[in-house]
């Protein structure tokens, strides 16, 4: 009897080690597929955030590369319209046969001929035509609503009367931004086509001039 009872305690002690020697393996393993996978995730995020930093230094790279800026100054019989553009942009003017007295044409290296299929980063034009004419000529597209309006004020001629138009400014219907603005008995139109250069062109409004 007294062996049988030793021989159980045996069985039960023997039965206990190995579950404990089981129990061992299991934790280790587990801790160990943890720590790998903490290392994985730890490479990843590492690499997410090195990548992360490379787009941000890129992208401060192209903004002071645009800098200094370049300043194109427009003739005096039409406003000496003055706007100042990054010196990546390259500028065309055209002040002969093009309809309008000033009609230029801003883009990032150089300016393309295929205006069809190009939305150029700044357009500016001075027209012949008064402001209210000017403006006129989107109230069908504002009643639409392909065309939301709103008050504009200049930062460098905050007298000025001016508007800007969201939608459908462009030529062949593009999307953009367009402001228009009274000069005299003549009318100016600055406008950029689609959102690359969305920004860009907020920041060459703010130091436009012209003379009223």
């Amino acid at each position: 009897m007294e062996k049988n009872g030793l021989l159980i305690s045996l069985i039960i002690v023997s039965l206990l080690l190995v579950g404990s020697a089981g129990f061992g393996v299991w934790a280790f393993m587990g801790m160990q597929d943890y720590r790998d996978n903490v290392d994985a995730k730890i490479e990843v995020a590492v690499d997410e955030a090195e990548a992360a930093l490379t787009i941000e230094k890129d992208a401060e790279f192209a903004e002071k590369y645009k800098e200094p800026n370049s300043t194109y100054v427009g003739p005096s019989a039409y406003g000496t319209i003055t706007i100042t553009y990054p010196k990546t942009w390259s500028n065309y003017v055209n002040t002969e046969g093009s309809g309008n007295l000033v009609d230029g044409f801003m883009h990032k290296d150089y300016v393309s001929s295929n205006d069809k299929d190009v939305n150029y980063a700044f357009r500016y034009q001075v027209t012949r035509s008064t402001y209210d004419q000017e403006v006129k000529k989107f109230d069908s597209a504002v009643k639409a609503g392909r065309v939301r309006a709103s008050a504009f004020t200049f930062s460098k001629v905050p007298t000025a009367r001016a508007i800007k138009l969201d939608g459908e400014v462009g030529s062949n219907k593009k999307q953009g931004v367009m402001v228009i603005a009274e000069m005299r008995d003549k009318t100016i139109r600055i406008w950029t086509e689609g959102t690359d250069f969305r920004a860009d062109y907020d920041k060459v409004m703010e130091s436009l001039t012209f003379i009223q």
